[in-house]
């Protein structure tokens, strides 16, 4: 058994300016920004329904994805192969993968605060 839920929404930037880009993001959606330690993100603070969204610098194109927060990755990657994604490949502390129309997305660890009150629980055949 594991537990896995849309966890929000990471804004992939690919700019030398990321600062500029939070801004604009933040001025666009209408949330706060807040500094991260972390020099490669920053975080849009207030989303509504408790959704993490945050600006990254990234290398590759610029895009959207999504994460889906999960206290068991393996598991949780397994039970979306099972319904027709790929595995693209493991970074940092995640894994990306890759729906069956093309989107990708990541699979982390849980970051909301109630996410074990909140999150769906799938036993191991993934329902």
């Amino acid at each position: 058994m594991h537990r896995s839920r849309l966890a929000g929404f990471i804004i992939d930037c690919q700019t030398e300016d990321l600062d500029s880009a939070a801004s604009f993001w933040s001025a666009a959606l209408g949330l706060p920004l807040r500094l991260e330690d972390d020099p490669g993100y920053r975080l849009l603070q207030n989303a509504p329904g408790d959704l993490h969204v945050e600006v990254q610098q990234v290398q590759h194109a610029s895009r959207v994805h999504l994460d889906i927060e999960s206290d068991d990755l393996e598991a949780e990657a397994r039970r979306l192969e099972a319904l027709g994604a790929r595995r693209v490949g493991p970074v940092k502390r995640w894994i990306v993968m890759e729906a069956p129309t093309g989107q990708r997305f990541c699979i982390v660890r849980p970051q909301s605060k109630d996410f074990s009150a909140v999150a769906n629980v799938w036993n191991k055949e993934g329902t």
